[in-house]
């Protein structure tokens, strides 16, 4: 028998019921998204009002896409990947 067995539920399935699962991953895939654009910008030494330059926007419009908590659209997530060098690619699975 494994030393490692699992039990009880996992966190994905104690989740998945009560709509939490589809929430959190929606956020997670955010997060992520945010901090890639980041990590481009630094890489690039871009700053946020020069990528705001870049994509003919405000500043502030830069602060919303790099926060995952607000809502952004798919064309300004690509254009801003764009801009850093990146593409922004969506799989449906």
């Amino acid at each position: 028998m494994s030393k490692h067995r699992q039990l009880g539920s996992s966190a994905d399935d104690v989740a998945k019921p009560k709509g939490i699962f589809k929430q959190s991953e929606g956020q997670a895939i955010k997060e992520v998204i945010a901090w890639q654009i980041a990590e481009a910008m630094k890489s690039r030494s871009l700053s946020k009002a020069h990528l705001a330059a870049l994509l003919k926007t405000s500043r502030s419009q830069v602060d919303r896409l790099l926060d995952p908590e607000s809502d952004v659209t798919l064309s300004t997530l690509q254009r801003a990947a764009a801009m850093v060098g990146r593409k922004l690619q969506v799989q449906l699975v």
